[in-house]
């Protein structure tokens, strides 16, 4: 590739919203280009990268036995219907109709697809196991997207599915995966950890995530430095203090001004875990009867010292999604904003109990009038509900399995797996006959990659004050071939011979200052650059130097140049695969 031909351009300022190191870089060095909100243009180094990136892929995936295949990105809207995510998916589900008038989706996951597809391929257990995958395009309206590659709406992923007969066989494929993902990562360069989290939308109980941890993520991840105890926050669990007395008699007590916790304690002098929160929220459900959506107002009561973690509510009381519930919500259930409490509420509001305020006594909650607040309110006695775990651990908790402070951190997901079981199959009727001729479900599992996502984290873990430095195995190419001799016809004649020999390279045959040249070479970061200079070459050498380390400077022949280069890039390689990481996953 000559840069003097080159589609894209460097740009020497990102433009504005490049909202992080990675994403600006990609944009100035030409990876990328914005189309839309969330939405991207690959640019040749960009698509070189990620074709790199799914060749990797593909080989840890083809080497635990998967089969390549490709499924259609708009789906009818009627197998998703069987599965009832039609419904349950809120608003980030795109849904059309064709001219027909059917029902259609653009699919943002394929477990709907691929169930429909085995439930036609698989009859019998001598069929089983199999695992397919993907690499293909998916949508998701997100209504946030940020971060450049790090959060769209159109991104490209490895999506790989299992079938099963029975749990031990789902057991091993999971494990397959958990082992293949650490080798993919690996191979690229991408540290990551893996931390246990919550299905979500996808279904199953046991599920994974591999996160890259950086400032830039959303996700909270909470470690113990002790025991290696890992979990996304949204599952994390802490060991909680409970506060135990005997029962006391309730007493209403003006509180003027005292709508928080802290200002709640600072007046009637106590501490924070002697009171009980409320948190209003609505959640959107789909009625059984009718199959309509229906909103309902939620009320999470947790003590005063800790914070109350959504994605366990709303697993709590199974709601598709939630949202802050407005003032004159709470009021027409009773409840009063600032003052509440679930004591008194309206019957159909929707109150689950954090077990702290469930095994604690005489904590002091809102009364449910302006001004005012109740002593001693006990779980049980004064007001009924759920009981779960919604508290949102952090860092200084304690850890679940020795006791010590967790501590807390912010990661990207890169990659995810999970334990399906029969959450498609029994819905859609996927099934296989067994040795008894009974007909049973596909035991399933559902393994993603986003494509992108990786990039944009390499950009983010891979880069300095000057550009890209991307390892070997990912970077568009292996040589920047920089040239300000005067003698073109030099250039060309070691540009060709490289290439010949099968390396990668990128050749910066413009008229430009040597500055401008060195600048370019710097941002885009191919891992080696060989720049021909006319003092260097009267001595018959060339000068060599790694992105990864442009203060030291070495030389080639440049009659051995090529057998030279091609050894270097080896070594680069040897060095990465040293580095793989080899991870079982323990069934416990």
């Amino acid at each position: 590739m000559r840069m003097s031909k080159l589609f894209s351009k460097t740009l020497r300022e990102a433009p504005n919203g490049a909202d992080s190191k990675g994403y600006e870089y990609l944009l100035r060095a030409g990876f990328i280009r914005q189309l839309g909100a969330g939405i991207f243009t690959l640019l040749p180094f960009g698509f070189s990268a990620t074709k790199k990136i799914e060749q990797v892929i593909r080989e840890e995936m083809n080497a635990i036995g998967g089969q390549e295949i490709l499924m259609p990105l708009v789906n009818p809207a009627d197998i998703w219907k069987e599965t009832g995510r039609f419904y349950s998916i809120d608003r980030e589900m795109s849904r059309f109709n064709d001219r027909a008038g059917r029902d259609m989706v653009l699919a943002m996951t394929h477990e709907e697809a691929v169930t429909d597809l085995a439930r036609g391929e698989i009859d019998s257990y001598k069929r089983l196991p199999l695992l397919v995958y993907q690499i293909q395009t998916k949508w998701r309206d997100d209504p946030r997207p940020r971060a450049g590659l790090i959060r769209v709406r159109e991104f490209t992923m490895k999506d790989s599915y299992s079938f099963d007969i029975d749990q031990e066989g789902l057991d091993k494929q999971y494990a397959e995966h958990y082992k293949a993902y650490f080798r993919i990562f690996s191979r690229c360069g991408l540290p990551v950890i893996v931390v246990g989290a919550d299905s979500g939308m996808m279904g199953g109980k046991i599920s994974h995530e591999y996160m890259y941890l950086s400032p830039i993520g959303e996700d909270t991840i909470i470690t113990c430095p002790a025991c290696h105890y890992t979990a996304n926050r949204q599952v994390a669990t802490f060991k909680k203090t409970y506060y135990s007395e005997e029962m006391k008699e309730t007493e209403k007590v003006l509180t003027p001004d005292c709508k928080t916790i802290e200002e709640l304690a600072a007046f009637l002098k106590i501490e924070k875990h002697q009171t009980a929160k409320a948190v209003f929220l609505v959640g959107t459900f789909i009625n059984d009867t009718n199959g309509e959506e229906e909103e309902k107002l939620i009320v999470g009561i947790i003590r005063g010292d800790l914070e109350v973690e959504e994605n366990k509510l709303q697993n709590a009381v199974k709601a598709n999604s939630l949202r802050p519930a407005h003032p004159e919500e709470i009021t027409a259930k009773k409840m009063v904003p600032g003052y509440g409490s679930a004591i008194g509420c309206a019957d159909d509001v929707l109150v689950v109990v954090d077990d702290s305020v469930a095994k604690s006594n005489n904590l002091v909650a809102g009364a449910n009038e302006e001004g005012y607040h109740l002593l001693n309110t006990n779980f049980g006695r004064d007001y009924q509900g759920e009981v779960a775990d919604i508290a949102s651990a952090s860092g200084g908790h304690a850890c679940p399995e020795c006791g010590e402070p967790l501590v807390a951190s912010k990661g990207v997901e890169v990659g995810n797996i999970f334990q399906l079981n029969t959450r498609y199959s029994e819905s859609m009727n996927c099934t296989y006959q067994d040795e008894n001729g009974v007909r049973r479900p596909v035991i399933m599992g559902s393994y993603g990659i986003g494509v992108g996502r990786l990039l944009a984290c390499l950009a983010e873990n891979y880069s300095d004050e000057k550009g890209l430095s991307l390892p070997i195995s990912v970077a568009p190419m292996q040589v920047h071939l920089v040239s300000l001799v005067k003698d073109a016809q030099v250039a060309e004649t070691i540009y060709k011979a490289l290439t010949q020999a099968g390396i990668e390279v990128l050749y910066d045959d413009r008229k430009e200052s040597a500055g401008v040249k060195f600048a370019d070479a710097d941002l885009i970061g191919l891992p080696v650059r060989i720049t021909l200079g006319n003092r260097s070459l009267k001595e018959g050498k060339v000068e060599v130097k790694l992105r990864s380390n442009l203060e030291e400077s070495f030389s080639f022949g440049v009659d051995t140049v090529v057998e030279e280069t091609l050894s270097l890039i080896a070594k680069l390689k040897d060095e990465l695969a040293s580095q793989i990481v080899e991870t079982e996953w323990q069934n416990n």
